[in-house]
């Protein structure tokens, strides 16, 4: 017997254990079955399960139990990041609380030390994901640094270099002045905090009486400034524009240059240009030849291009020693309090990063990007939702090159080679680079230098789909598992890693790396907040299993993955799932209670009952519905169907259809009804399984003997025939539910005591329909708390305060005066109605605010919009029954 509650706690180790030794997980590239390949994103090895990841594990193993139950030969590819910042600062921190630093351990140590790290205490986030009851083929797992992936990521760069597509070059960066590396833009975080802005009378050579004001919010770096910068068209400054200006502090000479980037409408209408800091300027210095002076080391600290008394200071004391000067020389014209985004470093949120002048290695994206554009516009590739193409298209239309060099020890160090003359060699192996040298410089002794710089994480994940399958070399994993079907991942990396995948991908492959990319939502709080720990209402997906199971979260979030929707999550709503596993374990309990269990003998096809054959076509149109959604990535729809099914369809209607069968004395129908019933379970268990797979494991090996070592994990996806589908029946049965429907609603539209049993008169019903109800009658009494049916002939006198309603040729009669006062119905509809116009009235006043709509939050307006929907829907219902209750 099954036990009276499921225990979730108790089940899902001892399940996940079992399937991991089946064998199941595993692809087969020898087979014959068609394949389905799709690669996990990554999670970083310093990462631990969040919202974001518990929703994208699931949407992936959803699919991955799906297509590997139809048949296909399914390779799921795990793997972790090597997260090049995120791990050494883990590391150095530990350093930190030992009182080392890294330098004190020298590059060969720590390295050695961020490998003991991993080992140990990287990829906890492995365990995490089981939890949620992944099923990837784990023995195939990767690592972006392990050997065979470091083979391709050399092979990559050589390849890339050699074809004048990787170069090297001195441009700006965002620099990290704590960690002296170079940053890509997803390390960044601007955050709005409050600031100053100082306007600097700079003086214009020649003419000692004239200034020309500039506003900053950095004055330490007008130390480099190498012009000031006017709109060609801005007339206060025409005369001024080719003249140079005076440089205060430093006193160099730097020229009045005409450019559009200068807006004559923002502040004096000039503005300072200081190349070597400011990513708009250094574009402003390339177009007019300026000098670019850069006057940071790599601490942010004043270095020698800036006058004797700066040097050594920190930027921020350097601006306070430079306002004083300002001050005292009163060329400070004024100082304005602001509010600006200041850049951070995306990880700690604590330093502060500058744009730096530096010499840095790069990738031609804006030659790569060309056939990776082509391949979505043409649809060799297409996006889920297809709105997330635009933000593709906007990316991959402006590529600018690719930083990829990062001035780091974790991570791929760059091979590249340097000679005592500076020559570069890159190669494959030092050895390959020492013969490239000794060739060119015509004698052997020759002593090479490695570059000490790392590549952006990023360029390691970009191989991601070829790497892990054993590219370079040619293998049958590459034949059969490239290109994957589908990429599931969350819009935040379209441009930093989806982008690069389809690059890398078809440059090197020759093809796209991925048929379909499904952009999943993001997870949010219940009000539409996006969660953070500032706020304090962060999610823990392990807090969530802990309480209410893993199969309730699964469902949950694949309940409300709608498409271009982001998902809502509440606790609330999880308990809601956790409700509906109760139901499920309740219905089988039911079903073993009653002796309707799986009859492998059964044929559905063999039904002859009308109720039976009604659920039979319930069941195959379900999984036509699921199946469907799918194919589509439209999880919601797919979680839907089968959630109504299993509470509505089956619980609530036919279970309930069949107590009065089984309490009768017709031992054919009997036998059937209980040999259909156990078929419907299992088919249950076997078309939820996909969404909760430990609760449908745990009751597929109760509920029936099974051949040893037989799991649902490795059951065929069903397959119906057409001779399952009983049209006439499920017409039959659908007109009783909608009687009971019908009946049941205006009980509860009326306010009907719960307890009261009332009478039906049905008027208009023809013969074959009153056959029907009097076949069903029982059933329908139990189900809509009725005392008596009557047939009543068209034109039948009807009781004073009865309530009518339509249902196809029938007239519902039901005599509720004696049970409700109707006056007093009357007002309390009259009342609810008149506050829902009330509230929908300020709704739409709000919405109809251009102000509010485009200045509060997007999921505010949403959240308005679905009230007023809900409000008007509401509104409609409750004066429907006003109508009937002034017919009455």
């Amino acid at each position: 017997m099954l036990d009276k509650k499921f225990d979730p706690s108790e089940v899902e180790s001892r399940h996940y254990e079992t399937w991991e030794k089946s064998g199941h997980f595993a692809c087969d590239p020898e087979s014959n079955a068609a394949p389905f390949a799709v690669m996990m994103p990554p999670p970083n090895v310093t990462g631990s399960l969040h919202m974001g990841h518990a929703l994208n594990c699931t949407l992936h193993d959803v699919l991955v139990r799906w297509r590997r139950m139809r048949g296909q030969d399914t390779l799921w590819q795990p793997g972790l990041d090597h997260a090049g910042i995120a791990t050494q600062m883990v590391v150095e921190r530990q350093l930190d609380g030992e009182g080392v630093h890294r330098r004190d351990l020298g590059r060969e140590e720590f390295v050695k030390r961020v490998w003991q790290w991993k080992e140990e205490s990287g990829g906890t986030i492995v365990g995490q994901q089981k939890r949620m009851g992944s099923t990837p083929d784990w023995e195939r797992s990767r690592f972006t640094m392990d050997e065979g992936l470091s083979k391709a990521v050399k092979k990559v760069f050589v390849t890339l270099y050699r074809e004048g597509l990787i170069y090297k070059d001195k441009r700006l960066v965002n620099w990290d002045p704590k960690l002296q590396t170079s940053i890509s833009d997803l390390e960044v975080e601007q955050i709005e905090q409050k600031g100053h802005m100082w306007h600097v009378a700079y003086e214009v050579e020649g003419e000692e009486a004239r200034t020309i004001t500039v506003a900053t919010t950095r004055p330490e770096t007008m130390l480099g400034d190498t012009a000031i910068a006017v709109h060609p068209e801005d007339e206060r400054y025409t005369d001024l524009i080719g003249k140079m200006a005076v440089l205060p502090i430093v006193g160099r000479l730097i020229p009045i240059v005409a450019d559009e980037y200068a807006d004559p409408e923002q502040g004096s209408g000039a503005v300072k240009i200081t190349p070597a800091h400011d990513f708009n300027d250094f574009e402003v210095g390339k177009r007019h030849d300026l000098p670019m002076i850069n006057i940071f080391d790599e601490r942010a600290r004043i270095n020698e291009n800036a006058p004797q008394e700066y040097q050594g200071l920190d930027r921020f004391e350097a601006r306070k020693k430079i306002l004083a000067e300002l001050e005292e020389q009163e060329i400070l014209v004024k100082v304005d309090k602001i509010k600006h985004s200041v850049p951070y470093d995306e990880k700690s949120k604590s330093v502060i990063i500058e744009p730096y002048l530096t010499d840095q290695w790069y990738v031609d994206t804006p030659t790569l990007a060309k056939p990776a554009l082509e391949a979505v516009r043409t649809g060799k590739t297409t996006f889920h939702p297809k709105q997330y193409e635009n933000m593709y298209f906007q990316w991959m239309e402006n590529q600018l090159p690719w930083c990829i060099s990062r001035q780091l020890w974790w991570g791929h160090q760059i091979p590249a080679w340097y000679d005592t003359e500076g020559n570069i060699y890159v190669a494959a192996s030092e050895e390959e680079a020492l013969a490239e040298a000794k060739d060119k410089l015509g004698r052997v002794d020759v002593e090479l230098t490695q570059d000490p710089d790392v590549l952006d994480t990023w360029f390691s994940s970009a191989l991601w789909p070829f790497s892990t399958l054993g590219w370079p070399e040619k293998t049958k994993e590459l034949d059969k598992y490239y290109p994957g079907q589908v990429l599931i991942t969350g819009f935040d990396i379209i441009t930093f890693w989806v982008s690069r995948m389809m690059m890398m991908g078809i440059h090197f492959m020759g093809d796209v790396p991925f048929k379909d990319v499904y952009i999943h939502a993001l997870v949010r709080d219940s009000k539409g907040q996006k969660m953070s720990k500032s706020k304090g209402n962060v999610i823990d997906p392990l807090e969530l299993i802990e309480q209410y199971g893993t199969d309730a979260l699964r469902f949950c979030l694949c309940a409300m993955a709608g498409q271009g929707r982001d998902v809502r999550l509440s606790e609330d709503r999880v308990a809601g799932y956790r409700n509906f596993a109760t139901k499920l374990w309740n219905a089988a309990r039911f079903c073993e209670m009653n002796e309707a269990l799986p009859d492998a003998k059964f044929d559905p096809a063999s039904a002859q009952y009308a109720l039976n054959r009604w659920i039979i076509t319930q069941v195959v149109e379900t999984r036509e519905v699921i199946d469907t959604a799918l194919e589509s990535y439209r999880f919601n729809d797919a979680a839907n169907a089968i959630y109504q099914f299993v509470w509505g369809t089956f619980c609530d209607w036919y279970l309930e259809f069949t107590k009065p069968v089984l309490a009768g004395d017709d031992e054919g129908m009997i036998k059937e009804t209980r040999q259909t019933t156990g078929w419907v379970l299992d088919q249950i268990l076997i078309l939820l399984n996909p969404f909760m797979p430990f609760i449908t494991e745990e009751l597929y090996a109760a509920i029936a003997p099974r051949v040893a070592g037989e799991l649902l994990l490795g059951h065929d996806w069903p397959e119906y025939g057409d001779e399952l589908k009983a049209p006439d029946s499920a017409k039959e049965i659908a007109q009783i539910v909608d009687i009971i429907g019908e009946i049941r609603s205006i009980r509860s539209d009326m306010n009907v005591p719960v307890s009261a049993k009332i009478t039906l008169m049905l008027e208009g019903a023809s013969a074959d329909q009153q056959d029907k109800v009097a076949q069903y009658r029982s059933v329908i009494s139990q189900m809509a708390r009725l005392e008596k049916v009557e047939f009543l002939k068209k034109g039948s006198e009807v009781p004073k305060g009865a309530i009518k309603t339509v249902l196809g040729e029938m007239t519902l009669i039901l005599p509720i005066a004696d049970l409700i006062d109707l006056d007093q119905e009357r007002a309390r509809l009259k009342k609810e109605i008149s506050k829902l116009e009330k509230d929908i009235a300020e709704i739409s006043k709000k919405l109809g605010n251009e102000k509010f709509v485009s200045n509060a939050p997007k999921e505010v307006v949403e959240e308005q919009k679905s009230r007023q929907a809900q409000s008007q829907n509401t509104k409609e219902k409750l004066a429907q029954a006003l109508e009937q209750l002034d017919a009455a």
